[in-house]
């Protein structure tokens, strides 16, 4: 009998469950290409963040280190020093960040969060750590309070307790104030949670606390008691110290500003009400909305500034949030574009108890940042230099390009700079503190946003930086006949019919393609000059494909008058027709053929930069709309660009402005497709479908479907809640409420999150068409066996169809003008599993064949037109290596679908690898990239896999699960580029950069900026002669004395638990290692050094005391027993 072997059999399901190796088929011989990437290349990590904090909830500055600390609703912490210097941290809980304060010039921060735990931040290394948590399990933390130059923080509850906290160690101490000594018996009833604590900034050992409930106490450290109480009707939300500590000034809900006198009782010396309109009759004036916020600073020959968030009288219906800044007897009300979430005044000094000379307000917002000059008239605003535009209008899509020519991002800069705004103040941006990093990697990088306001911005992403170079309005091209026009730019419409959808973009001629929601293309050439185009070049393409149209007067081929005059058994008989006129829809008679938007009629004024060259349009056709496109192609060398949607695909020829190629995606397969398709009722064709599946149940109507991004479809109920900004909570809403949030579906890659996951390909029935997925232009062998490398154009199906067609090309020069392009299907390439999503091409050594180009050339110079015709004869060919021409393989294809990926030698078109990249899950993104060793395919999957293959053996090299997808944002913005750089929105204001290459990890750390750097503590203010003599100015306390284990004992255990942070002891000796520290560790320790020779002297005198009179006795005794025989003890 056979022995049954078990193991075998776990190993053989083994192999099965993980995803299959690479097969290798066909020859074997002429394919050994030596592969130069191994998996040691490769390493992924995260290197920075950038764009505006999203859901900002809390701020921080360091006067004197200069670093301003944002803290978001998601636990998240964005440190911004001069520009060039940010930083990006995480806490693990991801609970909300209430509050931030830093150890002033020590390097060092400390973040309360909602989940009422405070942790302790160092600052001292590139990437901050935390080096202690503390986490209160009684009491629920609402406000926390730091002294200057002290270790001991304030920690107000709830509960209106307030507890004490020792940042060197993080352990609590003993002394607690409790709420009903506080107030004792000046009150009845609870006075609610602390909304603040501060120290008189003349006496240390008084602390003001408020209650929420309008009552305010000044606290006697050393007396443990209240010195003073001061009681209001209205609650409390903030309040501030007069730097001379006789006065302080509390913020109300009721709009009101109380002014009060350390030692008067009972009423405020003043009540003000900003925004309230007085009454004549003396009464009081009516309330206001809550001054969440008040601010009080000094100046030495000037009245104080006065500084407070909101207070607006309630009857200013729509009025946008407001800073308002009283200053003497002017009140200047500043309006802010977004809510204000807080905002600090910047003072010359660390000080509390000297003159404050405010120099600038830092506004935080829902969505921006502003700085405002106070030194200038007019309180103008600072030019913000971090890059937190990214979100200005909703990102739809971009791309990232690493490696580009060196010309580009100086071009780019020198049209972007004309765009810039004026009256901005002309002082230097105050946030400056840190250094950037050493970085040796100084490739040039750009990142491109599309936007779902037509705006399509260009960024400088070199060198882990990020700045904005340029900015392109397509929607210019445009009528913008809108009722909505009137609407404030903050309510958010509906529709975004201008949205961006794809980009293809051509770095070398600097040529840019995109194509937006309202089924449009826009094509733009570079330029340096200005330029006034009269009229808009404009083509009209029909669209739409149904086997039962094919016997209609029109051809059913859309237009019917397609260029290309040579029929090919692939191609349909309706493409054999004489070329004319290039606008396909001129001469039909059909009533509905509308395009989605008008083009503008009235002359265009061009700036420098990118300026429109010719716009196409898809036309509704018999009352259904177009439907949108999903891919997108150009090339500058043939002049061509070429776009697809679910019915099929078009080519447009640029530079004679026609249509070259308008074909079903039926009709690129001739007599060979593999389907049965069945021909669809006329009734269905009346049903817009988008892109791939069937709207849902009144999701929108045939007349919103061209509109907006937001009509696209998904038959996945799921994704309606990220597009929401909602997980499992949100609302299953038509309306996508928030501008930052995604709009959905906006191009073919995430139709594969809707479309139904069926493992048969080869039942048509089961999507609704076969869409164009994909597009590669190439110089390579069109048909099987060719000798000769000709222009191919290869077009991807949702199918996993990868078909060729041949690219026949005028001479260049005049001809090019005159002369079609002609265009003809050779039959299908491969076919693979799942939706067709990138191609590539290699020669024979197996390096990467990038497209052909045309050089950039100024396009609007006529004078030297003979130099320009020769830029232009010259088309650079990347022809494969004469050496190559003795093996019998001249080039290999990597094609790639959402599930596998091949590599087909050609022109004998052999599969000689393939791959099954994932058999649970799908491709988000594929990308054929240049690392430094040599090249790879990089790939996202749903699942939050990040992969890299080798080419052309596809050996797998990298599989990190990097991120689980919760985001269909995620989904729709992630790329990869060349040497190992990737990017994606994180959320809708943030860029994530990543890197999966070994090189830029190592050189991760140098790149990166410091966050702290030595500074000297400015001098403490002058007490002068007299205060010194009769005892005015400031009074010091020795905390230590009070709140240390000795005089207070030690806290409940059951209060907070301490929890060691991962920065480790070792951080916090360097962390607190600044001057001011040493000079403070100094001076206690020469504090404790006298406290202990002091104590030493009493043991010494203590110990000599003993011994005395140990002697005595011990004399007494001997004289007592002396005379004593041994037996009579």
């Amino acid at each position: 009998m056979k022995k049954f072997n078990i193991r075998k059999v776990l190993d053989g399901l083994k192999e099965v469950s993980s995803s299959t190796p690479s097969v290798q088929v066909g020859p074997q011989e002429n394919h050994l290409i030596q592969e130069t990437l191994q998996s040691e290349h490769f390493q992924l990590c995260k290197t920075v963040r950038h764009g505006f904090p999203y859901q900002p909830s809390s701020m921080a500055f360091d006067p004197v280190q200069k670093i301003l600390a944002i803290g978001t609703q998601s636990g998240a912490l964005r440190f911004f020093g001069r520009p060039g210097v940010e930083c990006y941290c995480q806490h693990e809980s991801g609970a909300a960040v209430i509050q931030l304060q830093f150890l002033i010039n020590e390097g060092a921060l400390v973040s309360a969060l909602a989940d009422d735990t405070v942790h302790l931040w160092n600052l001292r290394q590139k990437r901050p750590a935390i080096l202690h948590s503390l986490k209160f399990s009684r009491e629920r933390i609402t406000f926390c309070h730091l002294p200057f130059q002290s270790k001991w923080l304030y920690i107000g509850t709830e509960r209106g307790n307030i507890h004490i906290v020792n940042v060197e160690s993080f352990m609590l101490s003993g002394y607690v104030i409790m709420w009903n000594k506080a107030i004792e018996l000046s009150s009845k009833a609870h006075p609610g949670p602390v909304v603040h604590i501060s120290d008189n900034p003349m006496d240390e050992g008084k602390l003001i606390i408020g209650f929420e409930s309008g009552i305010v106490v000044l606290w006697d450290l050393k007396s443990k008691k209240a010195d003073y109480r001061y009681t209001y009707d209205e609650a409390i939300h903030s309040v501030a110290w007069h730097h001379e500590g006789k006065q302080f000034i509390c913020s109300h809900s009721d709009g009101t500003l109380t002014i009060w006198n350390v030692r008067g009782q009972g009423k405020p010396i003043q009540t003000i009400t900003p925004h309230g309109k007085q009454p004549k009759d003396g009464k009081k004036p009516e309330p206001c909305k809550p001054i969440l916020k008040v601010e009080y600073k000094t100046t030495r020959n000037g009245e104080p500034f006065i500084i407070l968030s909101g207070g607006l009288s309630y009857d200013t219906v729509g009025r946008r949030p407001c800073l308002t800044v009283m200053h003497g007897k002017s009140t200047a009300v500043l309006e802010m574009d977004y809510p204000i979430v807080d905002f600090l005044t910047l003072c010359e000094t660390p000080y509390p108890n000297d003159f404050q000379e405010p120099y600038a307000v830092v506004v935080l917002l829902e969505k921006d940042l502003v700085v405002i000059d106070l030194a200038q008239n007019g309180y103008p605003i600072f030019e913000n230099p971090y890059p937190l535009t990214i979100h200005e209008s909703p990102v739809t899509c971009c791309e990232y390009f690493a490696d580009c020519p060196v010309d580009l991002i100086p071009a780019l800069y020198s049209v972007g700079s004309r765009q810039k705004r004026q009256g901005y103040s002309k002082k230097e941006w105050p946030i400056s503190g840190g250094n950037w990093g050493q970085g040796t990697q100084s490739y040039p990088e750009i990142i491109i946003t599309g936007h779902a306001d037509g705006t399509v911005k260009f960024w400088d992403a070199s060198a882990i930086m990020l700045q904005v170079l340029y900015k392109l309005k397509t929607a210019k091209v445009f009528d913008r006949n809108r009722s909505k026009e009137d609407k404030g730019s903050t309510e958010v419409s509906d529709e975004d019919p201008f949205a961006i959808q794809i980009m293809a973009w051509c770095p070398e001629s600097r040529m840019l393609c995109v194509a937006g929601v309202s089924a449009n293309v826009i094509i733009y050439r570079f330029s340096k000059l200005e330029v006034t185009t009269e009229v808009v070049q404009l083509l009209e393409v029909r669209m739409q494909y149904e086997l039962n149209d094919i016997e209609s007067p029109d051809g059913g081929g859309g237009g019917g008058e397609q260029t290309s005059a040579l029929p090919t058994p692939g191609a349909s008989p309706q493409t054999s027709g004489p070329p004319s006129h290039p606008s396909t829809s001129s001469n039909n008679s059909d009533g509905g053929n509308m395009p989605c938007l008008k083009v503008r009629s009235t002359p265009l004024k061009q700036s420098p930069g990118y300026q429109v060259d010719l716009v196409v349009q898809l036309v509704w056709v018999s009352g259904e709309p177009p439907q949108q496109i999903t891919s997108l192609a150009l090339n500058s060398s043939y002049g061509l660009v070429v776009f697809g949607n679910s019915n099929g695909l078009a080519v447009v020829d640029y530079v004679q402005k026609t249509v070259v190629l308008n074909l079903g995606t039926v009709e690129l397969y001739g007599s060979n497709d593999p389907y049965q398709r069945q021909p669809r009722s006329p009734r269905k064709t009346r049903q817009p479908s988008g892109g791939l599946c069937d709207i849902n149940e009144g999701s929108a109507t045939s007349e919103d479907r061209c509109k907006s991004p937001t009509s696209v479809l998904t038959s996945n109920s799921n994704l309606q809640q990220f597009y929401n900004g909602g997980g499992r909570g949100a609302k299953m809403s038509r309306k996508l409420s928030l501008p930052t949030e995604l709009k959905p579906d906006l191009d073919h890659r995430d139709n594969s999150f809707s479309r139904s996951r069926s493992s048969s390909v080869t039942s048509i029935d089961k999507e609704a068409k076969e869409a164009i997925s994909s597009f590669h232009f190439c110089e390579t062998f069109a048909r099987k066996g060719d000798s000769t490398l000709t222009p191919c154009l290869y077009v991807g199906t949702s199918l996993g169809n990868v078909l060729a067609l041949a690219v026949t090309l005028p001479p260049a020069g005049e001809q090019r003008q005159l002369q079609p392009v002609i265009i003809s299907p050779t039959g299908m390439l491969v076919r693979l599993k799942g939706s067709h999503m990138r191609m590539a091409f290699l020669d024979s050594t197996g390096s990467l064949l990038p497209p052909v180009f045309d050089p950039w050339y100024e396009p609007n110079v006529t004078a030297d037109g003979e130099e320009r015709e020769k830029v232009r004869k010259r088309r650079p060919v990347s022809v494969s290596p004469s050496t190559s021409q003795d093996l019998n393989e001249s080039q290999y294809a990597v094609v790639c679908s959402e599930k596998q990926a091949k590599v087909i030698s050609l022109p004998s078109q052999t599969c000689i690898y393939k791959h099954s990249i994932t058999e649970t899950s799908f491709i988000l993104r594929a990308d054929v990239v240049q690392m430094s060793q040599g090249v790879c395919l990089a790939c996202f999957c749903a699942n939050g896999h990040i992969m890299t293959l080798s080419l052309p053996g596809l050996r797998p090299l990298m599989d990190v699960n990097y991120l689980p997808l919760t985001d269909m944002r995620i989904a729709r913005t992630f790329c990869f580029t060349n040497l190992g750089q990737a990017m994606y929105l994180c959320s809708p204001t943030e860029i994530q950069r990543i890197t999966y290459s070994q090189d830029t990890c190592e050189n991760l750390q140098e790149m990166l900026g410091e966050l702290f750097t030595p500074v000297e503590t400015p001098e403490a203010p002058n007490r002068g002669f007299f205060k010194g003599l009769f005892g005015g100015g400031a009074q010091s306390l020795d905390r230590e004395e009070l709140f240390g284990e000795v005089a207070a004992g030690r806290a409940s255990r059951s209060l907070a638990q301490h929890i060691p942070g991962p920065g480790g002891i070792e951080g916090m000796k360097g962390a607190a290692s600044g001057v001011v520290g040493d000079l403070a560790r100094a001076r206690i320790a020469l504090d404790e050094r006298g406290q202990k020779l002091g104590e030493l002297e009493e043991r010494t005198a203590a110990m000599m005391a003993s011994a005395d009179s140990f002697s005595k006795h011990a004399h007494e005794m001997m004289l007592k027993c002396k005379d004593k025989k041994w037996y009579q003890f």
